[in-house]
Protein backbone atom coordinates (compact mmCIF):
# COMPACT_ATOMS: atom_id res chain seq x y z
CA UNK A 1 0.00 0.00 0.00
CA UNK A 2 0.88 3.73 -0.32
CA UNK A 3 -0.48 6.44 2.01
CA UNK A 4 -1.86 9.06 -0.30
CA UNK A 5 -0.92 12.86 0.52
CA UNK A 6 -3.95 13.62 -1.41
CA UNK A 7 -5.58 13.08 2.09
CA UNK A 8 -4.15 16.27 2.81
CA UNK A 9 -3.98 18.40 -0.13
CA UNK A 10 -6.61 21.17 -0.30
CA UNK A 11 -8.15 21.50 -3.98
CA UNK A 12 -7.70 25.23 -4.39
CA UNK A 13 -4.53 25.75 -3.04
CA UNK A 14 -1.17 24.23 -3.82
CA UNK A 15 2.02 22.67 -1.49
CA UNK A 16 4.01 25.45 -0.41
CA UNK A 17 8.00 24.94 -1.66
CA UNK A 18 10.08 24.50 1.58
CA UNK A 19 13.36 26.34 1.00
CA UNK A 20 16.93 25.44 1.86
CA UNK A 21 17.84 27.39 5.33
CA UNK A 22 20.97 27.92 7.64
CA UNK A 23 21.35 25.28 8.48
CA UNK A 24 20.11 23.48 5.46
CA UNK A 25 18.65 20.64 6.01
CA UNK A 26 20.28 17.26 4.31
CA UNK A 27 18.22 15.34 1.54
CA UNK A 28 15.47 13.04 2.29
CA UNK A 29 15.69 8.99 0.84
CA UNK A 30 12.95 7.81 2.40
CA UNK A 31 10.95 4.68 1.96
CA UNK A 32 8.24 5.03 -0.53
CA UNK A 33 4.56 6.22 1.68
CA UNK A 34 1.63 3.81 1.85
CA UNK A 35 -1.36 4.73 -0.03
CA UNK A 36 -4.73 4.05 1.09
CA UNK A 37 -8.56 5.42 -0.09
CA UNK A 38 -8.63 8.72 0.71
CA UNK A 39 -11.27 10.87 2.21
CA UNK A 40 -11.62 14.26 1.16
CA UNK A 41 -9.06 16.61 1.60
CA UNK A 42 -8.94 19.32 3.94
CA UNK A 43 -10.32 22.65 2.34
CA UNK A 44 -8.66 25.86 2.38
CA UNK A 45 -11.24 27.13 4.94
CA UNK A 46 -10.75 24.66 7.51
CA UNK A 47 -6.92 24.58 6.94
CA UNK A 48 -7.33 28.44 7.72
CA UNK A 49 -9.01 27.58 11.19
CA UNK A 50 -6.54 25.06 11.96
CA UNK A 51 -3.64 27.86 11.97
CA UNK A 52 -5.73 30.79 13.49
CA UNK A 53 -6.69 28.64 16.50
CA UNK A 54 -2.94 27.17 16.76
CA UNK A 55 -1.90 31.30 17.25
CA UNK A 56 -4.71 31.75 20.04
CA UNK A 57 -3.25 28.52 22.20
CA UNK A 58 0.31 28.43 21.51
CA UNK A 59 1.15 31.36 24.08
CA UNK A 60 -0.52 28.91 26.42
CA UNK A 61 1.31 26.00 25.42
CA UNK A 62 2.55 25.28 28.26
CA UNK A 63 -0.75 24.78 29.77
CA UNK A 64 -2.73 23.24 27.07
CA UNK A 65 -0.26 20.40 27.62
CA UNK A 66 -0.38 19.53 31.42
CA UNK A 67 -4.05 19.49 30.94
CA UNK A 68 -3.61 17.25 27.98
CA UNK A 69 -1.79 14.74 29.81
CA UNK A 70 -3.83 15.19 33.05
CA UNK A 71 -7.32 14.11 31.46
CA UNK A 72 -5.41 11.39 29.45
CA UNK A 73 -4.14 9.65 32.36
CA UNK A 74 -7.01 10.22 33.82
CA UNK A 75 -9.32 9.08 31.45
CA UNK A 76 -7.08 6.32 30.45
CA UNK A 77 -5.25 4.88 33.07
CA UNK A 78 -3.85 2.10 31.20
CA UNK A 79 -1.74 4.14 28.57
CA UNK A 80 0.55 5.77 31.53
CA UNK A 81 2.62 3.20 31.26
CA UNK A 82 3.43 4.22 27.74
CA UNK A 83 4.89 7.24 28.67
CA UNK A 84 8.35 8.29 30.68
CA UNK A 85 8.06 8.93 34.36
CA UNK A 86 9.16 12.59 34.08
CA UNK A 87 6.71 14.44 31.73
CA UNK A 88 8.77 17.51 31.16
CA UNK A 89 10.04 16.16 28.30
CA UNK A 90 7.49 14.59 26.26
CA UNK A 91 5.44 17.86 26.88
CA UNK A 92 7.59 19.84 24.59
CA UNK A 93 7.68 17.08 22.14
CA UNK A 94 3.98 16.84 21.91
CA UNK A 95 4.05 20.88 21.17
CA UNK A 96 6.60 20.55 18.75
CA UNK A 97 4.74 17.88 16.73
CA UNK A 98 2.13 19.71 16.76
CA UNK A 99 2.84 23.09 15.43
CA UNK A 100 4.92 21.12 12.95
CA UNK A 101 1.64 19.08 11.62
CA UNK A 102 -0.34 22.56 11.59
CA UNK A 103 2.83 23.98 9.44
CA UNK A 104 2.37 21.43 7.15
CA UNK A 105 -0.86 20.61 6.60
CA UNK A 106 -1.22 23.04 3.08
CA UNK A 107 2.12 20.94 1.99
CA UNK A 108 0.33 17.14 1.86
CA UNK A 109 3.44 15.37 0.60
CA UNK A 110 5.85 16.27 3.13
CA UNK A 111 2.86 15.99 6.12
CA UNK A 112 2.22 12.71 4.94
CA UNK A 113 6.00 11.95 5.04
CA UNK A 114 6.27 13.29 8.71
CA UNK A 115 3.59 12.09 10.10
CA UNK A 116 3.88 8.53 8.47
CA UNK A 117 7.86 8.76 10.27
CA UNK A 118 6.30 9.69 13.61
CA UNK A 119 3.68 6.27 13.08
CA UNK A 120 6.79 4.61 12.62
CA UNK A 121 8.66 5.81 15.32
CA UNK A 122 5.67 5.15 17.78
CA UNK A 123 6.25 1.46 17.71
CA UNK A 124 8.52 1.26 20.23
CA UNK A 125 6.74 3.07 22.67
CA UNK A 126 3.75 0.39 22.55
CA UNK A 127 1.64 2.46 20.50
CA UNK A 128 -1.49 0.96 19.29
CA UNK A 129 -4.42 1.74 16.82
CA UNK A 130 -6.91 1.81 19.58
CA UNK A 131 -4.95 4.68 21.19
CA UNK A 132 -5.43 7.08 18.77
CA UNK A 133 -9.36 7.35 19.76
CA UNK A 134 -8.07 8.29 22.89
CA UNK A 135 -5.33 10.76 22.10
CA UNK A 136 -7.91 12.62 20.01
CA UNK A 137 -10.68 13.21 22.16
CA UNK A 138 -8.05 15.05 24.76
CA UNK A 139 -6.58 16.47 22.38
CA UNK A 140 -9.61 18.51 21.07
CA UNK A 141 -10.60 18.73 24.72
CA UNK A 142 -7.81 20.72 25.57
CA UNK A 143 -7.39 22.61 22.94
CA UNK A 144 -11.26 23.76 23.06
CA UNK A 145 -10.72 24.66 26.72
CA UNK A 146 -7.81 26.88 26.08
CA UNK A 147 -9.16 28.57 22.26
CA UNK A 148 -11.86 30.18 24.51
CA UNK A 149 -14.68 31.78 22.31
CA UNK A 150 -12.40 31.09 19.65
CA UNK A 151 -14.06 27.71 19.65
CA UNK A 152 -16.81 27.00 17.55
CA UNK A 153 -18.34 23.86 15.97
CA UNK A 154 -16.84 24.42 12.33
CA UNK A 155 -13.60 24.91 14.42
CA UNK A 156 -13.72 21.42 16.11
CA UNK A 157 -15.08 19.63 13.08
CA UNK A 158 -11.78 20.98 11.13
CA UNK A 159 -9.73 19.28 14.11
CA UNK A 160 -12.13 16.28 14.20
CA UNK A 161 -10.63 15.94 10.36
CA UNK A 162 -7.44 17.19 10.49
CA UNK A 163 -6.75 14.60 13.46
CA UNK A 164 -8.42 12.06 11.92
CA UNK A 165 -6.16 12.09 8.94
CA UNK A 166 -2.63 12.21 10.77
CA UNK A 167 -3.89 9.17 12.94
CA UNK A 168 -4.70 7.22 9.72
CA UNK A 169 -1.13 7.91 7.99
CA UNK A 170 0.51 7.32 11.44
CA UNK A 171 -1.34 4.10 12.15
CA UNK A 172 -0.82 2.65 8.07
CA UNK A 173 2.61 3.53 8.13
CA UNK A 174 3.52 1.36 11.74
CA UNK A 175 1.51 -1.68 10.14
CA UNK A 176 3.24 -1.42 6.98
CA UNK A 177 6.78 -1.46 8.91
CA UNK A 178 5.36 -4.19 11.77
CA UNK A 179 4.74 -6.45 8.55
CA UNK A 180 8.91 -6.40 8.19
CA UNK A 181 10.69 -5.46 11.33
CA UNK A 182 10.25 -5.46 15.30
CA UNK A 183 9.18 -2.76 17.08
CA UNK A 184 12.67 -2.62 18.84
CA UNK A 185 16.11 -4.88 19.28
CA UNK A 186 17.05 -5.94 23.02
CA UNK A 187 20.68 -6.14 22.68
CA UNK A 188 23.26 -6.95 25.14
CA UNK A 189 26.15 -4.76 26.36
CA UNK A 190 29.12 -7.17 25.47
CA UNK A 191 31.93 -4.28 26.15
CA UNK A 192 32.49 -1.26 27.89
CA UNK A 193 35.26 0.63 28.07
CA UNK A 194 35.36 4.24 29.90
CA UNK A 195 38.04 6.64 27.08
CA UNK A 196 37.81 9.78 29.83
CA UNK A 197 35.69 13.20 30.11
CA UNK A 198 32.62 11.54 31.00
CA UNK A 199 33.07 9.47 27.49
CA UNK A 200 32.31 5.36 27.32
CA UNK A 201 32.73 3.17 24.15
CA UNK A 202 29.63 0.64 24.63
CA UNK A 203 29.27 -2.23 22.13
CA UNK A 204 26.32 -3.95 22.25
CA UNK A 205 24.94 -7.46 20.59
CA UNK A 206 21.49 -7.11 19.19
CA UNK A 207 19.21 -10.62 19.87
CA UNK A 208 18.37 -10.11 16.14
CA UNK A 209 20.28 -8.34 13.47
CA UNK A 210 19.84 -4.42 13.71
CA UNK A 211 19.41 -2.85 9.72
CA UNK A 212 21.07 0.26 9.33
CA UNK A 213 23.32 2.14 6.59
CA UNK A 214 26.47 4.23 8.09
CA UNK A 215 25.70 7.43 9.59
CA UNK A 216 22.55 7.02 10.59
CA UNK A 217 21.36 6.73 14.69
CA UNK A 218 19.56 4.29 16.89
CA UNK A 219 16.81 5.85 19.66
CA UNK A 220 18.12 3.83 22.62
CA UNK A 221 16.49 2.90 25.81
CA UNK A 222 17.94 2.02 28.74
CA UNK A 223 16.57 -0.32 31.94
CA UNK A 224 17.16 2.30 34.59
CA UNK A 225 14.73 5.12 32.64
CA UNK A 226 12.22 2.73 31.11
CA UNK A 227 10.65 5.08 28.14
CA UNK A 228 12.92 7.72 28.17
CA UNK A 229 15.07 7.34 24.88
CA UNK A 230 18.09 9.02 23.26
CA UNK A 231 19.81 9.30 20.22
CA UNK A 232 23.22 7.49 19.55
CA UNK A 233 25.00 6.37 16.09
CA UNK A 234 27.10 3.42 15.54
CA UNK A 235 30.59 4.42 15.15
CA UNK A 236 31.00 1.91 12.06
CA UNK A 237 29.69 0.66 8.96
CA UNK A 238 27.69 -2.55 9.42
CA UNK A 239 29.43 -5.25 10.63
CA UNK A 240 29.58 -9.01 9.97
CA UNK A 241 28.91 -10.30 13.53
CA UNK A 242 25.90 -8.02 13.85
CA UNK A 243 27.27 -6.06 16.63
CA UNK A 244 27.21 -2.50 17.69
CA UNK A 245 29.63 0.71 19.12
CA UNK A 246 28.33 3.62 20.22
CA UNK A 247 30.56 6.45 21.48
CA UNK A 248 28.21 8.12 24.49
CA UNK A 249 28.77 11.21 26.49
CA UNK A 250 27.48 11.35 30.00
CA UNK A 251 25.26 14.94 29.43
CA UNK A 252 24.92 16.44 33.22
CA UNK A 253 21.05 15.22 34.31
CA UNK A 254 21.05 13.05 31.42
CA UNK A 255 18.43 10.30 32.18
CA UNK A 256 20.16 8.09 29.44
CA UNK A 257 23.54 9.10 28.72
CA UNK A 258 24.76 8.96 32.86
CA UNK A 259 23.51 5.50 33.37
CA UNK A 260 25.13 4.45 30.56
CA UNK A 261 28.52 5.58 31.00
CA UNK A 262 28.20 5.43 34.97
CA UNK A 263 26.29 2.19 35.33
CA UNK A 264 26.08 0.40 32.63
CA UNK A 265 28.28 -3.55 32.53
CA UNK A 266 28.60 -5.94 30.34
CA UNK A 267 25.52 -8.61 30.72
CA UNK A 268 23.10 -5.24 30.75
CA UNK A 269 20.35 -5.61 28.31
CA UNK A 270 19.59 -1.99 26.41
CA UNK A 271 16.60 -1.28 23.57
CA UNK A 272 17.21 -0.20 20.01
CA UNK A 273 14.31 1.91 18.74
CA UNK A 274 15.15 1.62 14.34
CA UNK A 275 17.61 3.12 12.96
CA UNK A 276 16.80 6.92 11.40
CA UNK A 277 18.82 9.74 9.60
CA UNK A 278 19.69 10.68 6.14
CA UNK A 279 23.10 11.46 6.86
CA UNK A 280 24.54 8.87 4.60
CA UNK A 281 26.40 8.30 1.47
CA UNK A 282 24.51 8.45 -1.59
CA UNK A 283 25.58 4.76 -3.62
CA UNK A 284 27.35 4.64 -5.87
CA UNK A 285 28.63 8.48 -6.60
CA UNK A 286 32.60 9.14 -5.81
CA UNK A 287 32.37 12.40 -5.00
CA UNK A 288 35.17 13.93 -2.58
CA UNK A 289 34.18 14.25 1.07
CA UNK A 290 34.90 16.76 3.61
CA UNK A 291 33.59 15.54 7.49
CA UNK A 292 33.64 18.11 10.40
CA UNK A 293 32.80 16.23 13.66
CA UNK A 294 32.51 17.25 17.55
CA UNK A 295 32.61 15.47 20.43
CA UNK A 296 30.95 12.39 20.24
CA UNK A 297 29.57 13.83 16.86
CA UNK A 298 32.30 11.56 15.41
CA UNK A 299 31.10 8.38 15.62
CA UNK A 300 28.86 8.91 12.91
CA UNK A 301 32.08 10.63 10.99
CA UNK A 302 34.00 7.85 11.55
CA UNK A 303 31.53 5.33 10.15
CA UNK A 304 30.91 6.97 7.05
CA UNK A 305 34.51 6.76 6.15
CA UNK A 306 34.49 3.45 7.54
CA UNK A 307 31.89 2.86 4.51
CA UNK A 308 33.99 4.83 2.22
CA UNK A 309 36.76 2.32 2.82
CA UNK A 310 34.43 -0.70 2.32
CA UNK A 311 32.97 0.88 -0.75
CA UNK A 312 36.29 0.56 -2.89
CA UNK A 313 35.01 3.71 -5.11
CA UNK A 314 37.98 6.43 -5.69
CA UNK A 315 37.63 9.14 -3.55
CA UNK A 316 39.34 11.76 -1.07
CA UNK A 317 37.99 12.76 2.15
CA UNK A 318 38.63 14.89 4.65
CA UNK A 319 38.23 14.68 8.15
CA UNK A 320 38.52 17.28 10.82
CA UNK A 321 38.00 17.08 14.21
CA UNK A 322 37.53 19.85 17.10
CA UNK A 323 37.70 20.14 20.58
CA UNK A 324 37.94 22.72 23.28
CA UNK A 325 41.62 21.01 24.63
CA UNK A 326 43.99 18.70 23.31
CA UNK A 327 43.27 16.38 25.70
CA UNK A 328 39.31 16.36 24.74
CA UNK A 329 40.10 15.24 20.97
CA UNK A 330 37.78 12.11 21.07
CA UNK A 331 38.96 9.66 19.02
CA UNK A 332 41.81 11.52 16.97
CA UNK A 333 44.30 8.44 17.37
CA UNK A 334 41.75 6.08 16.06
CA UNK A 335 40.86 8.50 12.94
CA UNK A 336 45.01 8.99 12.33
CA UNK A 337 45.72 4.96 12.19
CA UNK A 338 42.92 4.72 9.67
CA UNK A 339 44.42 7.70 7.43
CA UNK A 340 47.40 5.71 7.55
CA UNK A 341 45.98 2.66 6.38
CA UNK A 342 43.76 4.62 3.72
CA UNK A 343 46.03 7.01 1.24
CA UNK A 344 42.84 8.99 0.52
CA UNK A 345 42.16 10.07 3.53
CA UNK A 346 43.47 13.26 5.43
CA UNK A 347 42.60 13.82 9.13
CA UNK A 348 42.92 17.66 10.95
CA UNK A 349 42.53 18.38 14.35
CA UNK A 350 41.57 22.01 15.63
CA UNK A 351 41.61 23.29 19.73
CA UNK A 352 39.79 26.37 20.45
CA UNK A 353 40.99 26.79 24.07
CA UNK A 354 44.40 26.23 24.39
CA UNK A 355 47.26 27.07 22.23
CA UNK A 356 48.75 24.25 20.05
CA UNK A 357 51.09 25.14 17.00
CA UNK A 358 49.14 24.04 14.19
CA UNK A 359 46.01 23.19 15.80
CA UNK A 360 45.00 25.98 17.27
CA UNK A 361 41.04 27.70 16.20
CA UNK A 362 37.83 26.76 16.52
CA UNK A 363 36.64 23.69 13.87
CA UNK A 364 34.98 25.95 11.78
CA UNK A 365 37.63 28.58 11.51
CA UNK A 366 39.91 25.65 10.41
CA UNK A 367 37.85 24.61 7.98
CA UNK A 368 37.73 27.77 6.07
CA UNK A 369 41.50 27.43 5.85
CA UNK A 370 41.85 24.80 4.44
CA UNK A 371 38.81 25.15 1.95
CA UNK A 372 37.20 26.03 -0.33
CA UNK A 373 35.02 22.84 -0.55
CA UNK A 374 31.82 23.25 -2.90
CA UNK A 375 33.06 20.58 -5.23
CA UNK A 376 33.03 18.29 -2.03
CA UNK A 377 30.04 16.60 -0.21
CA UNK A 378 30.02 17.41 3.24
CA UNK A 379 29.12 15.56 6.83
CA UNK A 380 28.50 17.95 9.71
CA UNK A 381 28.33 16.30 12.92
CA UNK A 382 28.64 17.89 16.96
CA UNK A 383 27.31 20.74 18.98
CA UNK A 384 24.86 22.57 17.43
CA UNK A 385 26.51 25.97 17.10
CA UNK A 386 29.70 23.97 15.86
CA UNK A 387 27.08 22.43 12.86
CA UNK A 388 25.00 25.83 11.82
CA UNK A 389 28.85 27.60 11.68
CA UNK A 390 30.42 25.24 9.63
CA UNK A 391 27.75 25.22 7.49
CA UNK A 392 27.52 28.97 7.01
CA UNK A 393 31.43 28.50 5.89
CA UNK A 394 30.78 25.78 3.39
CA UNK A 395 27.97 28.23 1.81
CA UNK A 396 30.13 30.98 1.64
CA UNK A 397 32.35 29.21 -0.19
CA UNK A 398 29.98 27.85 -2.60
CA UNK A 399 28.78 24.58 -1.48
CA UNK A 400 25.38 23.52 -3.09
CA UNK A 401 23.25 22.84 0.20
CA UNK A 402 21.89 20.02 -1.33
CA UNK A 403 25.54 18.75 -0.44
CA UNK A 404 25.50 19.51 2.98
CA UNK A 405 24.06 17.08 5.61
CA UNK A 406 23.73 17.08 9.32
CA UNK A 407 21.35 15.29 11.39
CA UNK A 408 18.50 16.99 13.65
CA UNK A 409 19.54 18.20 16.53
CA UNK A 410 16.82 17.03 19.12
CA UNK A 411 14.53 14.67 18.55
CA UNK A 412 15.39 13.76 14.89
CA UNK A 413 11.44 12.40 14.66
CA UNK A 414 10.41 15.80 15.03
CA UNK A 415 12.98 17.73 13.69
CA UNK A 416 14.11 15.75 10.19
CA UNK A 417 14.28 18.02 7.19
CA UNK A 418 11.87 17.69 4.44
CA UNK A 419 12.61 17.97 0.59
CA UNK A 420 10.94 20.91 -1.42
CA UNK A 421 8.68 19.54 -3.57
CA UNK A 422 10.88 19.88 -6.96
CA UNK A 423 13.20 17.57 -5.22
CA UNK A 424 10.57 15.16 -4.59
CA UNK A 425 9.54 14.83 -7.85
CA UNK A 426 12.64 14.02 -9.17
CA UNK A 427 12.95 11.10 -5.70
CA UNK A 428 9.64 9.82 -6.61
CA UNK A 429 9.12 6.42 -8.63
CA UNK A 430 7.73 6.69 -12.01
Amino acid sequence: MRISARLFRPASKGAKEAGAELPPGPPVRSRPADTAPAPAPLTAQEISLLRASIEVVSPLAGEVTVYFYAILFTRYPEVRDLFPADLDVQRDRLLRGLLRIVDLVDDPDNLVRFCARLGRDHRKFGALNGHYPAVGACLLDSLARFAGPVWSEELAAAWTRAYGLVAQVMSQAADEDARSSPAVWPAEIIHHVQRGHGIAEITVRPQSPYPYTAGQYASVETPWQPRAWRYYSPSHAPRADTTLTFHVRAVRGGQVSNPLVHQAKVGDVIRLGPAQGEMTLEPGTNRDLVCVAGGTGLAPIRALVDQAAQSGLQRFVDVFIGARTSDELYGLDDMLRMSQRHHWLSVRAAVSHERIPGLEGTLPEVLRDFGPWYRHEAFLSGPVEMVTEAARILLRQGASPARIHYDPFDVPVLEAALLPRRVEAEARPS
